[in-house]
Formats: structure tokens, sequence, C-alpha cells
């Protein structure tokens, strides 16, 4: 077998239609072999003998696509120095587009001896562990245009490959729980009718099946246990794990955009799968384990702000080179729209503090390609001072946890809420406004992936975790959940109309607030998880989404809402409410006023009164600050929003100088949520009755 010198650049396997090129960093390492692997069991070994700046490299003419590959790293073991190279480990290329097989778990992936953890490990990993794969990156993209969706523009549904799929009864059965479900039509639809702009994919970086999950009879089902941040996750393709992962995936992609459905990625960049010290050796740990891990004092040990066992150095330039790198592959070469960051206030950690000017956001500011994409923080970690809601960077957006707290908190009867409320309602100008961001920087949610879903959260006030194995330890315990009387299932017809009511009123509220708002997939039908909020590690229909057979009355609902901020400019503002009339805009009214339900304006004391639970908000549609796309002014229908959170009836009364004559649009307490064809018409000073926990919205014309 030839073997060339080679380039240590780009880092990974590059094939380039003659053969491959290696490239693999280490700075810990005396030697390192590829080992080329067949298919009956055996290997060929290759020293990369050529280094440049700790990268090694060697291209080897005639490695094809599909090509599985490795890499064993000859070095110091020292754990009480950090170190911990193993030869009898076959290691993952961290660069690898492709990844073949599973992990097998067993004493063989580890670098010690279950009995002695002090003792090196001298079990060969190979037949054990998942594999590289060399992927061929030419694909046909054909005329594929991002769609570029402005945030004001944008609704995002937030989804599980498999989750969302498997039981689609419009999907073949071969198809489900794969990428080539992503781009089916039956799918496409639905997202598209449901008024959807962007599709955020939980991890579809390959990731791990834990082996105390496995050892349960449990799978980590969400997948937030990344060991290969190049390659698409090989469970989610139909049709095979060597290389066709990365076509399948593109093809989704493809299919996605041609519906004008932007596609982003949750990705984990804060940790690894490789755990603690106590952890598998499967790439990183045994390539250069102190220049990938933030180790303690004892360098033995781990620093973790993830809970999981361990945290990426990123001071490290060769982690925010590898970070930076993917994030551009996967915009270049895979097509996708933005990138939703898991713990991202570990990404902040350059020391041990929190710190928004760290050189992860320095090069992220910067980088032409990523600074152009959506950039999403989930703004905290379980480190000290992780709580990071409103301090990201301009650029980033955040899922506004407040905002969820909030409106639950809103709905559920929890007093001294009404102003807050209004702040959340209104895009969070607390969080946002202070760094110039706008009221998009807010993506705001009451449901997502981790905790109840819309419907346990309106059935249940505890949690009911224990198919997870851990005696209902895990899991949030303060869930702002309310079961409307009875925990869990009922027969009961008033607890299952309030309970609908309630969904109703979450799903308008989202929908009805300044910012960026977000579905989790399956709520728009009130599916249901039986009480866990921690569905993390069940692979079944537990978790899957359960598709209604013939529609579902929230469906419609959610459908109208979607759509009704569409087509209204005003309930997606760019530019924040001045509380004021807007100079320019032809109106003397201001454009955003707060009225209670008598009707009279509100007062501080109306805003700090404990028990106030009600209110009527004025969106003035003819005084909108920002102009449109060609500087022209922007005008639209006026709305009133009116609130009951209260436990009880109460009469509202329509403004008397913020318009003449209304037309009621949406009803919560109307079993479709929506009146059908052309609502009641009301007019200044008449009286509404809302039902105890109920929201209203009227329109008048611009």
């Amino acid at each position: 077998m030839q073997v060339w010198p080679g380039e240590a650049y780009p880092l990974g396997a590059t094939y380039d239609g003659a053969g491959t090129n290696f490239a693999v960093f280490t700075e810990a390492a005396d030697r390192v072999e590829l080992c080329l692997l067949h298919d009956d069991g055996s290997e060929t070994a290759i020293e990369l003998r050529e280094s440049d700046a700790f990268v090694r490299h060697a291209y080897v003419p005639g490695v094809m696509p599909g090509q599985r590959y490795g890499y064993r790293v000859h070095g110091p073991y020292a754990p009480e120095r950090g170190l911990r190279c193993n030869s009898a480990k076959l290691l993952l290329d961290p660069y690898a587009r492709a990844i073949s097989g599973e992990v097998q778990w067993g004493e063989e992936v580890y670098g010690y001896h279950f009995g002695a953890p002090e003792r090196r490990n001298d079990l060969d990993s190979a037949p054990h562990t998942m594999t590289s794969v060399v992927v061929n990156p030419y694909f046909d993209w054909g005329d594929d245009r991002r769609p570029r969706t402005e945030y004001h523009h944008t609704v995002i549904y937030e989804a599980h490959v498999k989750g969302l799929t498997m039981r689609h009864p419009g999907l073949p059965e071969e198809l489900r729980g794969t990428y080539a479900a992503l781009a089916h039509p039956a799918l496409i639809e639905h997202l598209t009718g449901l008024g959807v702009t962007a599709l955020e994919l939980m991890p579809v970086h390959q990731f791990v099946n834990d082996h105390r999950l496995v050892d349960m009879g449990l799978n980590n089902y969400w997948g937030y246990n990344t060991v290969g941040f190049f390659a698409p996750h090989n469970a989610y393709a139909s049709w095979g794990d060597r290389g066709q992962q990365v076509l399948e995936f593109k093809s989704a992609v493809k299919a996605l955009h041609e519906a004008g459905i932007e596609v982003i990625l949750d990705v984990v960049y804060n940790h690894t799968a490789e755990g603690n010290h106590l952890g598998p050796t499967l790439s990183f740990k045994g390539l250069d384990n102190p220049s990938y891990y933030r180790l303690a004092d004892d360098p033995r040990y781990y620093m973790d702000t993830t809970g999981t066992g361990n945290s990426l150095l990123m001071r490290s330039p060769h982690v925010l080179q590898m970070i930076m790198d993917s994030l551009r592959y996967w915009v270049t070469e895979m097509h996708v729209d933005g990138f939703r960051f898991d713990l991202a206030a570990t990404l902040a950690r350059q020391f041990h503090e929190v710190d928004r000017l760290s050189s992860f956001f320095d090069l992220v500011q910067q980088d032409p390609v990523v600074s152009q994409v959506k950039l999403i923080a989930e703004p905290w970690d379980v480190g000290e001072g992780g709580y990071q809601v409103g301090n990201f960077p301009p650029l980033w957006t955040e899922w506004n946890g407040k905002y969820r707290d909030t409106v639950r908190d809103l709905w559920r009867g929890e007093p001294r809420t009404l102003a807050e409320f209004a702040s959340r309602l209104t895009g969070s100008s607390d969080l946002y406004q202070d760094d110039g961001r706008r009221p998009l920087a807010s993506i705001n949610f009451v449901t997502c992936h981790d905790g109840f879903t819309l419907h346990d959260m309106v059935a249940y006030n505890d949690k009911h975790n224990h198919a997870n194995g851990e005696d209902n330890r895990d899991g949030e315990s303060h869930n702002r959940s309310w079961n409307c009387g009875v925990e869990g299932d009922t027969d009961d017809p008033a607890v299952r109309e309030l309970r609908a009511r309630q969904m109703r009123n979450f799903t308008a509220t989202l929908l009805l607030s300044q910012g960026v708002p977000m579905i989790s997939h399956g709520d728009e039908f009130a599916r249901t998880q039986r009480g866990n909020n921690n569905a993390y590690c069940q692979d079944n229909e537990l978790a899957w989404v359960a598709w209604p057979e013939n529609g579902h009355d929230l469906l419609e609902f959610t459908r109208a809402m979607v759509w009704l901020r569409k087509d209204h400019p005003v309930l997606r503002r760019r530019r924040f409410f001045h509380g004021r009339p807007v100079q320019g805009t032809h109106d003397e009214l201001s454009d955003i006023a707060w009225f209670t339900p008598e009707g009279a304006e509100m007062t501080q004391r109306d805003w700090n009164s404990a028990r106030a639970s009600a209110l009527t908000v004025f969106l003035n549609g003819n005084a909108i600050s920002e102009p449109g796309p060609r500087g022209e002014r922007i005008a639209d229908d006026s709305f009133l929003l009116m609130f009951n959170a209260s436990p009880k009836p109460l009469d509202f009364v329509v403004p008397v100088d913020h318009g003449r004559q209304w037309e009621v649009v949406v009803d919560t307490a109307l079993t479709e949520g929506v009146p059908a064809g052309t609502g009641p018409k009301v007019q200044a000073g008449d009286r509404l009755t809302l039902l105890d926990r109920s929201l209203t919205v009227l329109q008048r014309p611009v």
C-alpha cells in the first residue's frame, strides 16, 4: 500500500476522487497509527510519520468512500498528569464525517480495569467500538437555496427526528424514524400547513447510548451525548451507515428548503460522551485528554459544568478550532440554517466564570459564515453563575426561560405575576434592550423537549418518571404546572374542558407575544408523555408523537393562531413598544396601552396588586415605528388582547377611546377557539364576559 506525506489541513479524512488525506491533532502522542478496517475484522496499520504543529497526516491513494478507519495513539498513560493515551483503544477521528456501528459496552472500551481503576487496561477495543468512515463529499444540491427567513417571520418547531416520525400514519414503515421521513411530503405538508418556518432538530450529531442506560434496557433517546461533531447520527439513516447517513441528511435538508422550511440543529459542544475519569475511551480522551477537556486541579478528574461528567476546554485553540470547523461544515456542506447551543453558558466559561466576551463568542462574531446564520443559546448550565438569560452578546437569540416561567405562572394562578407577564408578552425589554438587541432576541416557549408536554402541563402537578429507573428522582420537581384539580387522566367533563381551554390559552399567548415563538412537536394536538417530564431515555411510544387520525381541535386552533400572527405585523414587531404615540405615524394614540378589566388605564397600584390576574392590552397597528423593507410605512389592524387568568368569570369593558367597533377573532372559551365565520361585533364601552381562565382577542381594521 502506497502512503504519501499528505497535508496537515484540512483535519479529518478528505477524499479527492483518487484517494484520501488523513490528518489528526494530538500533542500528547509519541506515535499515531491510522488503522484501515476491513469487514473480516482485520486492520491495516499505517504509522503517520509526518507532523506539522502536532497534526499527524498522510495521504493514502486508493482509499475510497465507505472505508472504515480509526486511530491508535501510542503515548503516556499517566492519569495523575491528565494523560490517558492507550494504543489498545481504537479511537474515532474527531473530524469524522460519518461514523459506523455502535459501542458494545464492556471493559474493552475503557482505559482502566473495572476492579482496579488505577491500573491501565490493554484489552483491544476495536471489535467493540464505533469506527470512522471516509465519505464522498459530492452531492447534487441543484438549485438549493436557504430560505433565510427573517426572525420576525419565523415560527420554530422543535422536534426529534425519530420521535416526530416514528408513528406517523402517512409514512412508509421503512422510513419512519429517519432523515428520509423528514423529506416525505406527508410530514412537510403538516409543517407548512401549521405555518412552521424552521424545524429545530434535537441532536443529530453522532451520539452514544450510555453504558448505564443500556444495562437498564434503555437508550439515550434525546441524544445529548455527542461523540462526533461532524457526523450525522447513523441510527437515523434508513439505508446504511457507511456514508449513506450524510446523503440522506442532505436530501432531507434539500426537501425542507424546497418547502421554505429552515433547518436548525440543536448542538452539544459543551461536553462529549466520554464522561468523567470513569468513562470510556472512545476518541478525545485517548488522543489528547488535557487539550480537549477542562481538568480539575488534580488532573485525574474533570471539571463538570454540564452535569454529564466533563466539559470541553473552551480556552484550548484546538477545541475552538474544532467547534468552529464543525459549525462551518454544517453550514457550507450540509446547508443547515442555524444552531441552538445546548447549555451555552458552558461555552462562555473560558476560565471558571461565565464571560460573554470569551474567545468562542469573539470567533463567532467575526466568522463570515457562522455569524450569518441563526444562533440560539440555551443560556444556562449547571455550574456556578450559569443562569445567563439576557446576557448573551448581539447576534445571539436566547431560549427565554423567564418567558416560559412567567406565562405558566399567570395561567396557573400565581399571585404578583401581572407586571412581569406584561414584560414577557411585549418582548422582554428588561432582558434585551440594554445591549441593543430587539424583541426578536427572545425565543418564546411554554414547553420544549425538556419538561412536561403542553397536555401534561395542565394534567399533572407532579412528575411521574418511574419508567426512567431512578425512583422518580430525576427531572425537574418544580414544573409550574397545574392539573386542573385531578392528577392525570380523568373522565370528568368539567376538568377536561378546563384543560382544553388552558392549552388554548397557552398556545394563544405564545403566538400573540412579541419575539419568536417555538412550538414543541406534538403539542399542536396535545400529545402526552403520561406525566414523564424527563423522557431522555424513553425511546418508545411514551416519547414518540402519537398522530391523531382525524385531526384535532387544538391543531386547528394552533394553525389559526399561527396564521393570525403571520398576517399581522403588529403581532411580530421588530422594535420594542414605545408606550407613547409614535412620531410620523399620524396617530395620536400610543402604540400600546394597558387597561384594567373595567376599561380604565392601569395604574402602578393595579400592577402591584397581588391578586391582579386580568388585563386588556391595546396594540396599535397604526403606530408601528419600524419601516418595511423598502422604507415604507407599515400599517396594520389594531387589536385588544383580553386576558382573564382568574378562577372566576369577569366582565371586561371595551376601552372607549381606542376604536369604535371591534370584531371577536379569538375566544379560548370556545371549543374551537376561534369563532366560525365572522365573529361577534362589539362597540366601544360594551361589556364582554370572559369565562374564568380564558382569553379573547378583538380586531379593528386599519
